[in-house]
This record gives structure tokens, C-alpha cells and sequence, in this order.
């Protein structure tokens, strides 16, 4: 008879073993994971039953740890303050993406959704893993969010490495996406 795995201690060692997390965001619970490891984003697209061609958010604590994702240099001077005004926040930007940003990450797109959070449970996630998660909200694809952990349990169960039980940020509705070039709303 085999010993259980055992399970993480913490987010972040679920993260940093390539698991997946449940986590509050601004409005509703996400699912996130390490944004570099190939593997746990594969495994959070399979529990969401998400196809891999629409492309992932991530959220950050500030806007430096999206610059490894982001080709800032293509964002022009006049957006930058429409983007920057509005952070932290939840308003999620579609950026012109960084040559060397994975499939995974932006899908069939030349883009990547971003977002810079005022939630401070996300923003201590971030700060403690040192880069910005993967976000996407916590249902089956087609499905309505989960907005609570209990639901999320019942939902994920084990194929979820750990719950992040702290509060939702107050918003109603799921973040306004929106392209920092043209302004053109997504969501929202």
C-alpha cells in the first residue's frame, strides 16, 4: 500500500510544484497556476475544459512583473495613460505580447490579456511567487463561476492542489477587458 501524496502546505508550494490553485479575484474565485510551466497550465485548460487557442489572463501585483509577457515597447506613449490610470484594478488589458511569450499563455493570438489587481490576497500571491498567475475564472468552461470555496470543492475536488479560503474583492462583474491600442471593449 502506497502513502498518499501529500498535499501542499501552502499556495505557493502548488504553484511552484506546477499545481493548480483556487484563488479569490475581484469579482468571482479563479483558477490560476504558474504562467512558465507548460505542464500546469495544460492541467488547469483540462480541468476547465478550456481550448488552448483562446488564450489566458494574468493577473500581477504591478505592472514589472508583466514586462517578461508584454511587448512594451509597442504600446504607445498616448495609451500608456489610459493603461496606467486605470491600475491597479479590475480592468484586464490586451497588450501586443513578447516574442518569446508561450502558445500556452496567448493562444492563437499575438496578444496577452493582463492585468495588474488591487485584490490584496492576489497581490500577496504574486509578491510571495515573485511573477504574475495565470487567471481564469473558476468554472467548467459554458458553466456559471464559482463564488464561493465550498462550491469550488464541490466543483474541482482533487483535481484542484490547493484552496485559497479568503474573501472575494466586492466587485459584481468579472473584469472589463478592453485593447490598450484601439480601446475596444472585450468584457465589460
Amino acid at each position: 500500500m502506497s502513502d498518499p501524496v501529500a498535499q501542499p502546505a501552502n499556495p505557493i508550494e502548488a504553484l511552484n510544484q506546477g499545481g493548480v490553485i483556487v484563488y479569490p479575484t475581484e469579482a468571482v474565485f479563479g483558477l490560476g497556476c504558474d504562467p512558465d510551466n507548460q505542464a500546469a497550465v495544460e492541467k488547469l485548460l483540462a480541468i476547465k475544459q478550456r481550448p488552448i487557442e483562446k488564450g489566458l489572463i494574468l493577473i500581477a501585483d504591478n505592472y514589472g512583473q508583466l514586462l517578461k509577457y508584454v511587448d512594451d515597447a509597442k504600446i504607445p506613449m498616448d495609451k500608456r495613460a489610459d493603461i496606467f490610470s486605470q491600475w491597479p484594478g479590475a480592468i484586464t488589458w490586451v497588450m501586443p505580447a513578447a516574442k518569446q511569450t508561450p502558445k500556452w499563455l496567448t493562444g492563437q493570438f499575438d496578444t496577452i490579456a493582463v492585468r495588474v489587481t488591487n485584490h490584496p490576497t492576489v497581490k500577496k500571491l504574486c509578491q510571495r511567487f515573485g511573477k504574475p498567475l495565470v487567471s481564469t475564472s473558476a468554472n467548467l468552461t459554458g458553466q456559471p463561476t464559482v463564488m464561493s470555496i465550498t462550491q469550488a470543492k464541490s466543483e474541482f475536488a482533487d483535481s484542484v492542489d490547493f484552496y485559497v479560503d479568503e474573501p472575494l474583492g466586492g466587485n459584481v462583474n468579472p473584469s472589463v477587458i478592453k485593447d490598450a491600442m484601439t480601446g475596444k471593449v472585450f468584457r465589460g
